[in-house]
């Protein structure tokens, strides 16, 4: 295997670990903010009216650009440093 080869499984590797990690805090920090908000002393209509799992889906959405992002940027700068 080559070392151009081995970079670039080396660079997917990190990427698809951060995006899944970045899915797992992502959807599990949305879905306890869900259910922090339906148990709160003072409920908010906003909070009556949003979805669970929508909200869920969106910080898991988030959650895999940010660990993208942050694998990338540590490529990057890992790329720079040699």
């Amino acid at each position: 295997m080559d070392r151009k080869s081995r970079k670039t499984r080396r660079l997917l590797l990190l990427v698809v670990s951060c995006s899944i990690t970045g899915v797992i805090l992502g959807g599990t920090a949305s879905w306890a903010e869900s259910n922090l908000c339906l148990q709160d002393s003072k409920v908010t209509s906003n909070c009556l009216t949003q979805d669970p799992i929508e909200k869920t889906i969106q910080g898991m959405s988030t959650g895999l650009l940010a660990g993208a992002g942050a694998a990338f940027g540590a490529a990057w700068q890992l790329r720079h440093e040699d």
